[in-house]
């Protein structure tokens, strides 16, 4: 028996509905692989003595030195070392960047640049959360951070991950209207879905993680750093597996703060390492090559 909703149903975003993952179209990624796997590598920079951030330590009055401080490790030596190993496994990354890291640490960006890897709108900074604006502060951040972007980068970026995973309820209808091509917030899906926007418009939800997020399982949930690389592995070799029924899209979420410490470091890379060893049943690529290659058949 179905439970009946109430007069009216429950509210609802009204972006996309309800799909089975069993019952879609079936293809392939470009090769004829049926799992890609994408790293997004969050490169972000936050105020000092105000704002949000993630805590190693429970916070104390501002300045936090303590939790700044390990923050800013990930710009100073963390992405260094995580940009050293993915190029020594000869990967694309996915970089999600806040662009006050161009006026912070501008030799960061000009390594992710020498690397031509993809750079992906994530705000300005991560000390705020782009839900709490009002829709024109939020058109604005979408166009600073857009232009900020073209700017170095000398072509727009394509995608975007709101600071801290917010959007407003417009969010998807600014970064449409913008010319964004897809966006990364949402969690509830395996392949990349079709939202709607206002206006008749619509854009691509890209599927980024929050299981393989080194900040959700180490931070929030207290996993050792061996702990989380098994978590990798172990989605992996399951996701190879579902794979054979559905082409699948494996990302791994990392923050440098976090994996760029020493010990923690060496157990992502064993599981990189085996991911690595199984190349070429899999498509390594990034975001937005996923979502490209997938817009013509996704729901």
């Amino acid at each position: 028996m179905r439970l009946q909703p109430p007069a009216g149903g429950l509210p609802d975003h009204n972006r996309f509905r309800y799909r089975a993952i069993t019952g879609r179209p079936t293809y392939e990624w470009p090769a004829g692989q049926r799992l890609a796997v994408y790293v997004g590598l969050n490169l972000e920079h936050f105020a000092f003595d105000e704002g949000l951030g993630a805590e190693l330590a429970p916070a104390t009055p501002q300045p936090d030195v303590l939790n700044y401080s390990w923050r800013e490790y990930g710009n100073r030596v963390g992405a260094w070392r995580l940009m050293d190993l993915f190029g020594e496994l000869g990967w694309p990354l996915t970089v999600l960047a806040n662009t006050s890291l161009y006026e912070h640490c501008p030799e960061v960006m000009d390594a992710v640049r020498a690397r031509r890897d993809e750079v992906v709108s994530h705000g300005y900074t991560n000390s705020v959360r782009q839900g709490d604006m009002d829709e024109d502060s939020e058109r604005r951040l979408i166009a600073n951070v857009t232009r900020t972007i073209t700017q170095f980068e000398g072509q727009p970026p394509k995608g975007w991950l709101g600071p801290w995973i917010s959007e407003s309820r417009r969010t998807p209808d600014l970064l449409e209207e913008a010319g964004y091509a897809y966006l990364l917030d949402w969690c509830m899906d395996d392949q990349p879905i079709w939202f709607k926007t206002r206006n008749g418009g619509r854009i691509l939800s890209v599927p980024y993680p929050q299981e393989l997020n080194d900040i959700p399982a180490i931070i929030a949930r207290k996993d050792a750093a061996s702990q989380f690389a098994d978590m990798i592995v172990d989605n992996f070799e399951e996701m190879l597996v579902q794979a054979r029924r559905a082409p699948l899209v494996m990302g791994i979420a990392l923050h440098p703060y976090v994996v760029g410490q020493p010990y923690r470091l060496r157990h992502l890379r064993r599981a990189l390492q085996h991911i690595n060893e199984k190349r070429d049943k899999i498509w390594i690529a990034t975001a937005g090559a996923i979502a490209a290659h997938a817009a013509p058949f996704a729901l």
